[in-house]
Formats: C-alpha cells, sequence, structure tokens
C-alpha cells in the first residue's frame, strides 16, 4: 500500500530527527571521499552536512519520495534523484561512504538487503546506518492496538509499518561481510511541547502509512481522535514539556581494504 510523505510534517521536528544523523556520521572516519551517498535522504536538510563535510566529494541523496525530494535544497553541492534503494543497491557503482539514516526500518527483510549495500561500498570504505529501535514504547504499541480493532482493521490490511533489529543482529551479518562493525544503542529523551506533541511526532513518520490507509468517511477522524487520546494518556505533559524517550540503533562499518601482492 502506497503512501505520500509530507516533508514539512517530517520537519517539525527537524532538530531532534537530525542528532542521531550527527552522532551516526561522526564516527565515519573516511579522510578523503570521492564518492558519497545518501539513502533515504528525505528532504536533504541533513545530507548538505556530508558536502560540507567532505567538500570535494560527489555526494548523492537517494529518496524515493519525489515529495520529499522537490522539497530538498539546491545549489547545496549535493544531487538528488528520486530512487528506490533496494534498485540503487543492486545497480551501484561503489562508493567510499554509503548513509542510511532512519531509511531501512521500512524495508522488508532488511538484514538480507546487507550484503547489496556492502557490494556497493569501495575496500577500505564505510557503510553507516542507524534506525529506530523503540517499536515497543506506547508510541507504537498504541497504533498497533488501534489497527487491530474490527472498526480499522479491514482498511489497514498490508499497510507499512517499521522494524528493526538489535545491534548484535547487524554486527554479526556485517562482520560476515568482511566489515569491522561499530554497532551500539542510544535511548534519547527528546522533550516536546504541546498536549499532542507525540501524535505529531508519529504522524510524520511510523503512524503516517496508517493514517493514509485509513478512508476520510469519518474512519479517519475516529481513529485520530482516539490516538490521541492514549497517547496523551501515556505520554502525559510534564514541567518541562512530553518526555518522549526514543532508543535508536547504530551502525558504522568499516570494509576490509584490498590486500596487494
Amino acid at each position: 500500500m502506497s503512501h505520500v510523505w509530507d516533508p514539512s510534517q517530517y520537519l517539525t521536528y527537524a532538530d531532534e530527527r537530525g542528532r542521531p544523523f550527527f552522532d551516526l556520521v561522526g564516527r565515519v572516519r573516511a579522510d578523503a571521499p570521492e564518492r558519497v551517498v545518501d539513502l533515504g535522504c528525505g528532504p536533504g536538510n541533513l545530507t548538505t552536512s556530508l558536502a560540507v563535510r567532505w567538500p570535494d566529494a560527489s555526494v548523492v541523496g537517494v529518496d524515493s519520495s519525489a515529495e520529499m525530494i522537490a522539497a530538498a535544497p539546491t545549489g547545496a553541492g549535493v544531487t538528488f534523484v528520486v530512487g528506490d534503494l533496494r534498485d540503487w543497491a543492486r545497480d551501484a557503482e561503489p562508493v567510499d561512504v554509503l548513509v542510511s539514516n532512519a531509511t531501512l526500518q521500512w524495508v522488508d527483510g532488511h538484514l538480507d538487503l546487507l550484503p547489496d549495500l556492502a557490494a556497493a561500498v569501495k575496500p577500505g570504505g564505510w557503510l553507516a546506518f542507524q534506525v529506530p529501535g523503540n517499536f515497543a514504547e506506547p508510541s507504537h504499541t498504541i497504533r498497533t492496538e488501534l489497527a487491530a480493532d474490527e472498526r480499522f482493521a479491514p482498511h489497514l490490511a498490508g499497510v507499512a509499518v517499521p522494524s528493526s533489529h538489535d545491534p548484535a543482529d547487524y554486527q554479526r551479518r556485517l562482520a560476515g561481510l568482511g566489515f569491522v562493525v561499530d554497532a551500539w544503542e542510544t535511548t534519547y529523551l527528546h522533550v516536546l511541547h504541546g498536549p499532542d506533541a507525540v501524535f505529531e511526532w508519529v504522524s510524520g513518520t511510523g503512524a503516517r502509512p496508517t493514517l493514509q490507509a485509513l478512508p476520510d468517511d469519518g474512519t479517519r477522524a475516529t481513529f485520530t481522535q482516539e490516538f490521541r487520546r492514549r497517547l496523551r494518556a501515556a505520554y502525559p505533559p510534564e514541567e518541562a514539556g512530553v518526555l518522549l524517550p526514543f532508543r535508536r540503533v547504530f551502525v558504522v562499518a568499516q570494509k576490509a581494504p584490498e590486500v596487494s601482492g
């Protein structure tokens, strides 16, 4: 079931969404890469920082959403293209740095995609990605519970739902592909504001396909009203704001260099 991303909604919490990206790429030790690719670049606001860090590199941002690519900045030293990362991985010329930020969780069976991504990295090059790991939190379990409700379930069969694995799963898979792997997890504590702050967060990412799949005949409004109510109860406003714990899983891996002679 297809859905359409909204760049403005996604960027509502741009600072909070951007922090994991910088924590990720900060561990990439590439000195002077020639080709850098950001798979699932979204609106490109973070991809441009790669061109700043490596100004002599050819930097490309790839995203399957035409709406996201249309919102990407121009004249920032980055080429942005619409494309499916699975197709890109199969057909790519090897790159020096391959980054994917909060994207692989949308690819079913993405552990099985890692060999293709690994093959797209030059010997001595770097693969870096991060995915959410918070799917046991109320921000996701409430959506799952509501999606199973008989009022909504008939409309949500096959709707896209994100998922990911633990750091050790990624470490084992990439180590077996000839990479030296640094894998870890971090739980951020985001401080959001407004009684429906968590709904605004999830409606721009994990819950968006669900909301779009519901018909606009009152069904979506009923779902949204109940979703908002339950999220408010799970994440009540506190003195500092609404506290959203958010676990993320990180992987930075360097491919073994070619052995000469």
